[in-house]
């Protein structure tokens, strides 16, 4: 922001003054706000407001619509697409009848400027202003501020507005960066999106539409017209946007009514669930969504969208979850992309950095990268500094997306490290401490613009201030060097698929008193409870609980139901109802009862030794139950096995199943005495593997070969699940994608020598022990 329009917004800030003490500190934006827009639309007007007011006397005997009246009155505008057709203006609406004057003369503006005071809740304003006499003195202070476009072009009138917003932002606690995105992050990504159109930038006459989905206050489209303005005065730029906060929505309308814009293609309204251009294509778009918001309350519109129209709605390649939805962005902008037979169109969205990685293979996120890098549709990422932003500090990084690649960048993505591209500001506004100048803007486009990789270049860039505060080291660590560098990537480098490892499972039994006690109680969410009960009523005196079958107690908790009741409040809160009634059901503790008994009946065949072959359990079983005379349903039989048997890795392996096809360990069928044995998995030893994703090769042959170079050698006994199957292309393993950028930009940095550390240990424990020996003496 320049001196010039910084003291403009300050001047504007001043009205604040006035307002002190009338009105809350949050509502100081709600009033100057739309003051400042209206002083100037009221100077953009001035040069042409006699032919205006000439224009309309000639029309008014005509009795015609209000439509028709319009589109006449704007031939005397000389190009601008609004109008006033009042005879007053701020420095004519007098002390007396003030707010009459002033509603009348907003009721002037041809209908698309009239709406924007609407959206501010002017009218409402203009009321409490004038019941605390204000209303005069507010207008005499607006009217001396020159707002004309000579004195203040459209793009220092965007940065007066924007930093207004922020002012009032941080006045009420709102979040500024949901209006707007800083000018140097806006000129980057314009720069690279525009930069590689060599017709828009050169050919007269040409038109290009650019679109923003969270149009704010309208700074990319604003810069997106003035860039190519710049290079090529004879384009002609068509701006669209949607926005969903109403005031921002109506500083965007304005700044595109006084730029010349239909402004009939700004749209107000949520862009997720009710997109207003959803028959429109686009060939540039800009956008800066929203950092890690949710999308909890239009969950059911996104989710109806994506079950039932798949990819012939927005969101068919996948959704994110439910806590960020800038992902949502992206798919909707991929969506608006001009048909590349139709010549294509580009895409800049500044994004943090979860959508790099966040989610594994299968997720919505990991769904959307690779639609995304299999579709050929990403250029680039550039990482951006740090506190860039006013409302976060966060890592953030600007993708560039296009359908229609230059042949050089087919199937390839360029990944730029511009974190050290930026310098420190005098002053912070928010959370922004950082600035990007134009040089290194222009380092970053010149790297995309040719398309190359930079390995790690030393900046000619200051270093970071550290604190001076406490004890320095003597020896203190070497900071590492500012650079810069890019590199370039294969699409398919960033894909993996995840195959599943399985080990067999290995189990002893043992039919010991201790093992069979614990049939007594439930082995799901009621044991502890159970057992708790059990110690607290199974012995009162009069009503002691027995094993024995004709215990008339046993189970019996009907006299203390509302004690029991305190305790699970207080205890176990996470019971319900149901489980509470199941609890106090004498049934359910004689049903456990009766097998605990059928166990002690199996223990008496069986015995209470070890065993750790459970191939041999249901055998084992089967025939004590037989010599018992015992039947078992399913329930029990599960029970009572739950309740002897455990993981042993000393017992032998369990078998599931006994096949006539050829063996195969690598997908679990293993030769074991002639026959093809297949084992039961082991769920806790259930492991993933990421193989990295090679489209010269088949899917088995990579996955196989992994498995025998990477697991084999450590676990011969696991093998491959060959039933996880990737859901689209029906191989093994599940595709996922990921960008690790840091990763591919890591610089390692050596540890401090084990001397200095020492040394710096010694200082240390000298200067406590000088002081001790102060405190002491």
């Amino acid at each position: 922001m320049t001196q010039t329009t910084n003291n403009l917004a300050s001047d504007s800030w001043a009205i604040a003054d006035l307002l002190r003490g009338d009105f809350k500190q949050s509502q100081y934006g709600r009033i100057i706000l739309p003051f400042c827009l209206l002083r100037r639309l009221e100077c953009v007007l001035e040069p042409t407001k006699e032919a205006v007011l000439a224009e309309q006397q000639k029309i008014q005997a005509m009795n015609l619509p209000e439509e028709a009246q319009e589109k006449m009155i704007l031939r005397a505008t000389g190009g601008l697409s609004f109008f006033n057709t009042s005879k007053m203006d701020l420095s004519k609406l007098g002390e007396a009848g003030i707010k009459a004057n002033l509603e009348n003369y907003i009721q002037s503006f041809s209908k698309d400027a009239r709406q924007i005071f609407e959206y501010f809740n002017f009218a409402e304003f203009i009321g409490q202003l004038n019941d605390a006499n204000l209303l005069y003195k507010v207008v005499q202070k607006v009217r001396t501020i020159d707002l004309s476009p000579k004195a203040v072009s459209n793009h220092d009138m965007g940065l007066v507005f924007e930093e207004l917003i922020r002012r009032f932002a941080e006045g009420s606690n709102e979040t500024a960066g949901e209006h707007f995105t800083p000018r140097d992050i806006v000129r980057l990504t314009t720069s690279l999106v525009f930069m590689e159109d060599d017709d828009a930038l050169s050919k007269p006459g040409i038109i290009r539409t650019i679109y923003d989905p969270t149009a704010g206050t309208g700074g990319f489209l604003s810069s997106g017209m003035e860039y190519v303005h710049e290079l090529n005065p004879k384009a002609v730029m068509r701006a669209y946007g949607q926005e969903l906060n109403p005031e921002s929505y109506a500083i965007c309308k304005a700044d595109m009514l006084i730029k010349g814009q239909d402004v009939s293609n700004i749209k107000l309204g949520n862009t997720l669930t009710n997109d207003q251009l959803f028959a429109d294509k686009f060939d540039y778009m800009l956008s800066n969504p929203p950092f890690g918001v949710d999308w909890k309350k239009i969950e059911q519109e996104i989710n109806d969208e994506h079950n039932h129209k798949g990819f012939d709605g927005r969101f068919g390649a996948g959704l994110p979850r439910v806590s960020d939805g800038s992902l949502l962005f992206l798919l909707h902008l991929i969506s608006k992309l001009r048909d590349s037979a139709d010549g294509g169109a580009r895409i800049g969205i500044i994004l943090n950095g979860s959508p790099l990685f966040t989610g594994g293979a299968g997720s919505g996120e990991s769904e959307i990268r690779r639609y995304i890098l299999e579709a050929d549709l990403l250029e680039a990422i550039v990482a951006l500094p740090t506190d860039m932003f006013y409302n976060t500090g966060i890592s953030t990084y600007v993708w560039v997306l296009s359908n229609k690649k230059a042949k050089a960048r087919k199937g390839l993505v360029q990944l730029i490290n511009g974190v050290n591209l930026c310098g420190k500001m005098r002053k912070s506004l928010g959370s922004k401490r950082n600035v990007m100048d134009d040089s290194d803007i222009a380092t970053i486009t010149k790297c995309f613009g040719d398309f190359e990789v930079i390995d790690a270049r030393e900046l000619d860039k200051p270093a970071e201030q550290k604190s001076n505060r406490g004890r320095q080291s003597a020896n203190p660590k070497t900071e590492a060097a500012k650079t810069f560098a890019a590199k370039i990537f294969k699409t398919h480098e960033f894909g993996y698929r995840r195959i599943t490892i399985e080990r067999p499972l290995r189990m002893s039994y043992q039919f010991s008193d201790e093992r069979i006690a614990s049939l007594r109680f439930e082995s799901g969410v009621l044991k502890a409870v159970m057992q708790w009960a059990y110690a607290e009523y199974s012995a009162i005196n009069g009503s002691k609980w027995t094993d024995a079958e004709t215990c008339a107690y046993y189970g019996d908790l009907s006299n203390h139901q509302d004690a029991i009741r305190r305790y699970i409040k207080l205890h176990f809160a996470d019971l319900k109802e149901k489980q509470i009634k199941d609890l106090l059901d004498r049934d359910t503790w004689r049903n456990q009862l009766a097998i605990m008994r059928k166990a002690q009946q199996l223990q008496e065949a069986i015995g209470s030794a070890q065993f750790d072959d459970m191939n041999i359990y249901d055998d084992a079983v089967a025939n004590a139950a037989k010599k018992q005379s015992i039947n078992l349903d399913a329930k029990e039989k599960k029970a009572i096995e739950t309740a002897v048997s455990w993981k042993n890795s000393d017992a032998q392996k369990v078998i599931k199943k006994i096949h006539k096809a050829k063996a195969d360990p690598i997908y679990g069928l293993f030769d074991v005495d002639g026959k093809t044995t297949e084992y039961k998995a082991d769920g806790d030893l259930r492991d993933a593997e990421n193989v990295a994703l090679d489209p010269s090769k088949s899917v088995n042959d990579i996955n196989e070969a992994y498995f025998k170079k990477e697991v084999q050698p450590h676990v011969p006994d696991a093998w491959i699940d060959a039933s996880k199957k990737d859901s689209q292309d029906l191989q093994i393993g599940i595709v996922g994608y990921e960008i690790p950028f840091n990763r591919h930009f890591y610089q390692y940095q050596p540890p401090r020598d084990l001397a200095e550390i020492d040394a710096d240990l010694d200082a240390v424990s000298a200067e406590i022990m000088k002081l001790l020996q102060e405190v002491h003496s």
